[in-house]
């Protein structure tokens, strides 16, 4: 059987932390702890282009949020 044929059927969801990072996770599997679905679920390509329209700003949240407190006002 050749790479192509064993394509892969496993059903992703995004997750996301509470830095607001992503992830992809099988959709059969317990979340891990820490995270929470991101409300997307697909093919493994789909979960990915969600993630990576949802995911605009690398920087974890307690980043952000530290240099905005910073800024002057």
């Amino acid at each position: 059987m050749d790479r192509d044929s064993q394509q892969d059927t496993t059903i992703y969801r995004a997750v996301i932390n509470q830095e607001e990072q992503y992830s992809i996770w099988p959709q059969a599997k317990d979340l891990p702890a820490g995270w929470r679905d991101a409300g997307k679920e697909g093919l493994k390509a789909d979960v990915l282009a969600f993630i990576e329209e949802a995911w605009t700003d690398m920087r974890p949240l307690s980043l952000r949020q530290a240099l905005d407190s910073t800024k002057p006002r």
